[in-house]
């Protein structure tokens, strides 16, 4: 039994969903997400509430029943909401800006780094030590997000790096001369 998968998906107001059989469209106020679902699980959509079914208790379909609503329930959330994830630049000289469209990092490189987020996505600098993706697709943000913090990963000693906001870093002793 899949508890994730039996729980119905609310669609909040401004939302509509369309099915074309297993493809399913979400359109919201902060945009429109697309993704095809496997056609065996069941996908219904009645007035304010999305309910996902599974034909039978076999191990795929067990797997697909949690993965689909979760992956409908981040569609509409994305779609009215919007998803975003914060990063963290911790070291002394390390900071980032943005040069028009452009991410510039200077995170102890003999060189700046930049990134171009993809289309639909955005990247805001509050604070030249604060970077913030946002986008309505949970996947591609949190992808981006893992590609600026792979840049330069937090390190255990001094805890250096770029990390997620709220991300704790276990640190570790240095060396003991005697």
């Amino acid at each position: 039994m899949s508890r994730i998968g039996n729980k119905p998906i609310d669609i909040p107001a401004g939302v509509t969903i369309t099915q074309n059989g297993s493809t399913v469209t979400v359109k919201g106020p902060k945009g429109e997400l697309t993704r095809s679902f496997n056609p065996e699980i069941e996908i219904k959509v009645e007035e304010n509430v999305i309910n996902i079914s599974r034909p039978s208790d076999q191990k795929e379909h067990r797997a697909l029943h949690g993965t689909t609503r979760s992956l409908l329930s981040n569609m509409v959330e994305g779609v009215s909401k919007g998803f975003e994830k914060t990063l963290e630049l911790i070291g002394v000289g390390y900071r980032a800006q943005k040069q028009g469209n452009k991410l510039v990092l200077n995170v102890g490189y003999s060189h700046p780094v930049e990134f171009e987020p993809e289309e639909g996505l955005e990247v805001e600098v509050p604070a030249n030590t604060k970077v913030i993706v946002k986008g309505i697709n949970k996947e591609r943000v949190g992808a981006l997000a893992a590609n600026i913090r792979e840049v330069r990963p937090p390190e255990p000693y001094k805890g250096k790096g770029i990390r997620y906001e709220g991300e704790f870093v276990r640190r570790k002793e240095g060396k003991t001369g005697k």
